[in-house]
Parts: C-alpha cells; structure tokens; sequence
C-alpha cells in the first residue's frame, strides 16, 4: 500500500505487557510475541512511521506491587525495568523480520538501548526506523498509558492505537457484564466524565489538550491496526 493512502501516516501503538504472555498470562510467549511484530511489521511495509510503547504488567506491575507493601517509588521503577525487558524482546524479534528497530529507554542504560532524546527520536522515525520507548516516562506515579501519549506528542503522532483484548470501549467490562453496550465513538469529555476504562485520566487529559485521537481496538482481530491507519471503522474512536 502506498504512504498516500493512509488517514494516519505516525502511529503511537501502545501495548499491554500481558498482551506479551498469551495464554500463560506472565512473562513472554515467543510465539505470541512473533505474532505481533508480523502485524507492526505489516504496519512497517504499509509506509507508517511506528512508535511503540509497551507495559510490564507480564513481569511486574508497580501499582499491583505496592498495594502489597512494597514502597510505590521502588515497585514503580520495578516496572519500569520490566518495560526495557519487554522492548527488547519485541526489538529482537522486529529485527528478525527485516524491520530496522531501536529501543530508546527514559532511564539510562547505555549497554542495552539508547537513552530517549527526542530529536534523535524524530530522527529515526524519519529514517524508517521502528521506536520502542521503554522505561516509561523515567518517573514513578506515571503509568505507560501517560508515557505513550507523551512520546506521541513529542514525536509528533497522527493517532495513539490502544491495543486491547476486546473490541473497543464499553460502558462496563464485557467480561464481567454481558449487557455491557459497545460504544464506537466518544469525545475525550465524555470519558472524563463517565470514568470509562479507556486511559488513565492524566493521559486522557493530555490527548485532550493536545488533540490527539485515540483509537482502541483488538489487537488480537487480524488487520485492525492496518484498517484503523486507513481510516477504516475499527474499534473506539476517541476525539
């Protein structure tokens, strides 16, 4: 597909770390890990410029850690090491497939990543290089959720893709509530307002000062991503 053909030309994909562990549920699956960077890599040879953001709730979630007693800075930065070990796994596995990757961390460690510089950032991304920003924002109390929105920011993102296990955003959690109604479409206000489990408010608030959209889709439905980069209805659009 050529460049010209996509509404969304930069992309901010932001991934959960359980979405790493398949049905296993912690640590990383290889092949569930070879299943998504086929799909980024799809997204790659689309002609998207690709950021990523990825959690680590598969090895370690600081907030989880916390409210078992451990001090919140300690447990957060736990988690955040734990999203460098998932961005090198993904790295591996892109460069594998031919897709030209760098892992940029917010807290340094020079022997594994770059450190995160946004201009040289920008600078990858214009070389067709896929970015993995790792490590969250570098400082406790901010999830990956807030991290993503602030690299798309920086970077300069059309569009921020939440990848989730269901279709989009409903009214209550489908799993717990059958009844639960899908909603295709939302405006940044209404999910402050309902408290809807799309982002944590900091994030949300930051795509709303900045006008950038939020998509959330199914990462595990084929072609999601692609079709949502065309413009295509997929999942929740929220604006």
């Amino acid at each position: 597909m050529a460049r010209a053909e996509l509404v969304y030309r930069r992309v901010m994909l932001k991934l959960s770390g359980e979405a790493l562990a398949g049905e296993q549920g912690f640590g990383i699956s290889p092949p569930v890990v070879k299943a998504l960077t086929d799909d980024i890599g799809h997204l790659h040879a689309m002609g998207a410029d690709v950021g990523l953001v990825i959690g680590g709730g598969n090895i370690v979630r600081g907030t989880q850690a916390s409210q078992q007693g451990m001090d919140r800075v300690s447990a957060d930065y736990m988690g955040m090491l734990a999203t460098i070990i998932n961005a090198l796994a993904l790295q591996d596995l892109l460069e594998r497939n031919g897709v030209e990757t760098r892992v940029m961390t917010a807290i340094r460690m020079e022997a594994l990543a770059e450190p995160y510089i946004r201009r040289r950032a920008l600078r990858h991304l214009e070389k067709r290089r896929v970015v993995i920003f790792a490590g969250g924002t570098g400082n406790p109390y901010f999830s990956t959720d807030t991290a993503a929105v602030l690299r798309a920011i920086e970077v300069h993102a059309d569009v921020l893709i939440k990848a989730t296990k269901v279709r989009g955003v409903f009214s209550a959690d489908p799993v717990l509530d059958p009844t639960a109604e899908f909603i295709p479409r939302l405006s940044f206000q209404d999910v402050l307002a309902r408290e809807l489990n799309v982002m944590d408010a900091a994030a949300v608030s930051l795509c709303k000062e900045n006008n950038l959209p939020i998509i959330v889709l199914n990462i595990q439905e084929p072609g999601a991503v692609a079709a949502a980069l065309r413009g295509e209805v997929v999942g929740t659009l929220v604006s």
